[in-house]
């Protein structure tokens, strides 16, 4: 068989467009029109001899050949960013202030800045574990440079994923046989509580707050001690907890959209640059594909 060799620009190309969601978005990512994207793409197809994106006028889907690729283009692209690295050794120096919630901090945060800490030990990082409607005031006024949130507005950052919630409860209490169902929630606008509240009516299930905390903590606290349920994403749930369902009584919730918000103040700072695209390189290929 005659294979032909795949070029860097190629695999940037299909990688950005899988990232971006569509040729029409990851255009401008690449500097290039919309047509000169997807000639780059066939380039791709015809040396692999396979079909790698079903492509539509809103969105792409990968085939299970361009699934395959997608593991190898990022390991590509990363070793060749390395290697860029390695010859080219401007010191990346400055200081990140980076926001993140309680609940997304060891599940998604802790393996990017494991990557991050060790290439780049001259970056200093400020960590600021709060709830996401105190983080996206925060990035608008530009006391954080980067933030990881949930958002129900789309021009609040670059979505990464879908993150699933769930109702949790202790399996010493049958707390949710309770008549109202008690709750622990969050502060007053988070979108955890809305979902809950939402969930609950649409049921028409009579419930009461019995507890608020901003924090993680507090909501498990209340949850382990048998005082009320409560709706946490699901990547935060600890094992000794139960996810509840339609069997305990309790509707379905709707997922939140994590995203990755940037302050306008942060553009030109190099440092901010390494960290949002790993971001996003890590969290979307890490949660998505």
């Amino acid at each position: 068989m005659n294979l032909k060799d795949l070029q860097i620009d190629w695999l940037k190309c299909f990688v950005t467009v899988v990232d971006m969601g569509t040729l029409s978005q990851a255009a401008p990512e690449l500097y290039r029109s919309q047509s000169a994207v997807s000639m780059q793409l066939k380039k791709l197809e015809e040396a692999l001899q396979c079909q790698l994106l079903i492509r539509s006028h809103r969105q792409i889907e990968l085939t299970a050949e361009g699934q395959l690729l997608l593991g190898y283009a990022r390991r590509i692209l990363d070793l060749h960013h390395e290697t860029q690295q390695a010859f080219h050794k401007d010191e990346l120096v400055g200081r990140i202030r980076l926001g993140v919630p309680d609940e997304y901090a060891a599940q998604y945060l802790t393996p990017v800045l494991k990557r991050f800490a060790p290439r780049y030990g001259g970056v200093e990082i400020e960590l600021y574990c709060e709830q996401s409607t105190s983080l996206i005031p925060r990035i608008e006024r530009g006391d954080l440079d980067l933030a990881l949130i949930s958002r129900d507005d789309s021009r609040q950052g670059t979505l990464l994923f879908h993150e699933p919630m769930v109702w949790v409860g202790s399996a010493q209490f049958d707390i949710w046989k309770n008549d109202p169902l008690p709750v622990a929630v969050y502060e007053s606008t988070s979108l955890a509580k809305r979902s809950a509240i939402h969930s609950l009516a649409l049921q028409g299930r009579r419930y009461k707050v019995v507890y608020h905390s901003s924090s993680l903590v507090g909501q498990i606290a209340a949850v382990e001690s048998g005082l009320a349920v409560a709706v946490l994403a699901k990547c935060s749930v600890p094992a000794h907890l139960d996810i509840l369902g339609a069997e305990h009584g309790l509707g379905p919730l709707e997922p939140m959209e994590v995203a990755i918000f940037r302050s306008r103040a942060s553009q030109g700072s190099k440092a901010v640059n390494h960290l949002y695209e790993l971001l996003i390189k890590t969290l979307r290929q890490a949660t998505i594909y």
